[in-house]
C-alpha cells in the first residue's frame, strides 16, 4: 500500500499518544507486520502534561495491537547521554514532572519562538534511547497528515534521523483518520472540537487556540493551576519576573481569570471574544 511500506534501514515510529499518530501505526503494522525491534522501534515520549486518557489510550494501542512501545522521559542528568529514563504506564510521571525539571534546568519557560520542551522533552529523550541502542542513523515517521501541509518539512535535518511522513506519502486527511476511529471498538477519551482533541497531547500547550487553552482553565482548573505555577516558578529563576510567561500576551493566570468573569459565552464562535484558530500542536 502506498506510503505505509518501511523504508530501508532503521526507523522509529514516534507516537505523539494521539488519534493520528495511532492510525499511522495501525496502517504500518498492517502493512508490514511484526516489527523486529532491531530494526524498529516505537516512541512515546511522556511529558507528565498528557491527559489520563492519553496515557491509557497509548497503553491499550500497544496491548490490542500487539506492538511494544517504549515510553521513555527527560531526566536532568549531567551526562547528556543519560537524559532519559524509560517508564511504563504505571511510573510514567502525571504532574507535569518531566516539564517543570527542564524549566528549573533552562532557566525560563518555552514559548512559541523557543520551543525547547519539543526538543528537550520529545526528541531528545527519544534520541538518546535510541542512541543507547547503538543507533547510528535512523528514519522517524512522523503523524503529520496530507491535510497540513504547513506542518511538513522535508528539509534534510542535521541530525542523526530524517523524516518520514508515511500520512503524507499515504494522502492521508483528517476524514480517512476520523472514519477509521468510528470503526474501531476503543478509542481515545478525549472530547473532539472542529476536528481537534482539545486536550490531546500537553494539556495546556501554548501552540493551542486560546479556544483552547481556555477550555482548559474552564473545564480543569486544577490541571491549568499547574501553568500558573510554572510561570510564578520562572517568574522566580529571573531577573524579569514579569516576562516569564508561555505566550507573550497575556499570562495563564490572565486567561484564566478572563474565562471566570466572561462565563461560556466567550466559547460561542459568532463573539471572537477568543482566537478561535486551529493553532496547532506538538505532534511529536
Amino acid at each position: 500500500m502506498r506510503g505505509w511500506t518501511l523504508p530501508s534501514g532503521k526507523v522509529q515510529i514516534s507516537f505523539s499518544g494521539g488519534r493520528t499518530s495511532a492510525y499511522m501505526l495501525h496502517q504500518i503494522l498492517a502493512v508490514n507486520g511484526d516489527f523486529d525491534p532491531e530494526r524498529v522501534q516505537v516512541v512515546f515520549s511522556n511529558t507528565g502534561r498528557e491527559m489520563p486518557a492519553t496515557l491509557d489510550f497509548v497503553q491499550q494501542c500497544g496491548e490490542r495491537w500487539g506492538v511494544h512501545i517504549v515510553w521513555v522521559e527527560y531526566r536532568n542528568h549531567v551526562d547528556p547521554r543519560q537524559r532519559f529514563e524509560i517508564v511504563s504506564h504505571n511510573s510514567a510521571s502525571r504532574n507535569g514532572e518531566p516539564f517543570e525539571a527542564i524549566i528549573r534546568t533552562k532557566g525560563y519557560l518555552p514559548n512559541q519562538q523557543t520551543r525547547f520542551c519539543t526538543a528537550e522533552l520529545k526528541l531528545r529523550p527519544a534520541k538518546e534511547y535510541l542512541l543507547s541502542l547503538n543507533w547510528d542513523n535512523w528514519r522517524a515517521a512522523i503523524g503529520i497528515r496530507a491535510d497540513e501541509p504547513r506542518r511538513i518539512n522535508r528539509k534534510p535535518l542535521r541530525e542523526r534521523w530524517q523524516r518520514w511522513y508515511p500520512l503524507v506519502d499515504a494522502q492521508i486527511t483528517r476524514h480517512e483518520v476520523v472514519d477509521f476511529w468510528r470503526g474501531q471498538s476503543f478509542d481515545l477519551g478525549l472530547e473532539v472540537v472542529n476536528g481537534n482533541s482539545a486536550l490531546g497531547n500537553c494539556d495546556g500547550c501554548f501552540l493551542k487556540s486560546e479556544a483552547h487553552q481556555a477550555m482548559l482553565a474552564r473545564d480543569f482548573p486544577e490541571r491549568h493551576a499547574w501553568w500558573e505555577e510554572m510561570e510564578r516558578l520562572a517568574g522566580s529563576l529571573t531577573s524579569n519576573p514579569n516576562g516569564a510567561r508561555f505566550q507573550k500576551a497575556y499570562t495563564k493566570a490572565d486567561l484564566r481569570d478572563f474565562v471566570e468573569r466572561q462565563g461560556d459565552w466567550i466559547f460561542d464562535k459568532e463573539n471572537d471574544a477568543l482566537c478561535q484558530a486551529d493553532g496547532g500542536e506538538c505532534m511529536i
